[in-house]
């Protein structure tokens, strides 16, 4: 393992809890997971999106703060390693996508002020898959107030993802997860630990899992 801070990111659906409590279980990691179930304005989002968007995100990125800076403060002698299924820049790309510009930009602000107090993760594992396969993940997990995302928001959320990537020299493993099965697949998972015991440049590497 070269790498102390790993953040796993992806579309809704893309599978970054399982990667990442399969990864923390494997190298007896911390783990910090998102606690997108006590947002209270989720659901309200989903059913009207202008009205609770701003909110929503506020509460959001307040929650991922209080989360990453409890982390630096709090470093466990006993875990060298982090793992989190979430990038706190997460908080600016998902604004991008559902405010408007008015509000985006005092988002943007704040934002810009809390990050410079958090920790950067030495490695982004990026999952990629394609908005059916996200569907049926999306499906298969069965929140309620998820069922109805239309693909028009996923390929949104997808390309603000890519985009930041690409424009950012973020040291990032993209993994092609359109058929992955790390819970049931050995092969899989294994490709990304063997992953994960290599030096990247900055910039993005892509990674194809075995069929």
């Amino acid at each position: 393992m070269k790498y102390n801070f790993i953040t796993i990111e992806g579309n809704i659906g893309a599978g970054k809890t399982t990667l990442a409590n399969l990864l923390a279980k494997h190298f007896d990691a911390r783990l910090v997971l998102e606690q997108f179930a006590d947002n209270p304005f989720l659901p309200k989002f989903y059913e009207n999106p202008g009205q609770y968007a701003f909110p929503l995100e506020l509460f959001f990125m307040a929650e991922r703060f209080k989360q990453l800076k409890d982390l630096v403060s709090q470093k466990d002698m006993f875990q060298s390693v982090t793992i989190t299924d979430y990038l706190f820049t997460k908080c600016l790309l998902f604004a991008r996508v559902n405010l408007p510009e008015d509000e985006y930009r005092l988002y943007q602000r704040l934002f810009d002020i809390i990050l410079q107090q958090l920790v950067q993760p030495e490695l982004l594992i990026y999952l990629h898959a394609p908005v059916s396969k996200l569907q049926k993940n999306i499906a298969k997990r069965g929140r309620p107030y998820e069922q109805n995302i239309p693909d028009d928001y996923l390929f949104s959320i997808q390309e603000t993802y890519t985009h930041y990537i690409r424009q950012h020299n973020i040291k990032t493993l993209i993994v092609d997860v359109s058929n992955a099965d790390f819970l049931y697949n050995p092969a899989h998972f294994q490709t990304i630990l063997d992953a994960l015991g290599r030096d990247y440049t900055d910039g993005q590497h892509y990674l194809t899992l075995p069929g």
